[in-house]
């Protein structure tokens, strides 16, 4: 499943990873929604991706999820689930994300100063 609702991705635009919490990147910006569709009785189906196999807060986020979307209207139920067939890669960051992790400048604004 790689196919993710706009309004499923809208109900988790503020759920975040305790760890990039205060940097205000929701799991969305993350890029760890892998996917997310309904049925036609409402049960959603929400595929997440993980950064690291060993992340702590893993079942905290799962149930987050969960609740976010069982509160959307027209879901009856949800199954969030971690999938392991995909690595999860900073290609999957926001670009507003990936600004803010950055933690040096990109070498081309180095050397545009440097000019």
């Amino acid at each position: 499943m790689t196919d993710v609702l706009p309004e499923v991705l809208d109900a988790l635009r503020d759920v975040y990873d305790p760890c990039c919490r205060e940097k205000g990147i929701s799991v969305v910006d993350m890029g760890l929604v892998r996917g997310a569709t309904t049925d036609a009785t409402g049960r959603a189906r929400v595929e997440l991706l993980l950064t690291s196999g060993w992340c702590p807060f893993a079942a905290r986020v799962l149930d987050e999820v969960g609740d976010r979307v069982r509160a959307m209207p027209g879901v009856t139920d949800a199954d969030v689930e971690i999938v392991w067939d995909e690595a999860w890669t900073t290609d999957r960051l926001s670009p507003d994300a990936y600004r803010r992790l950055r933690f040096l400048p990109h070498p081309n604004e180095i050397q545009e100063e440097i000019r």
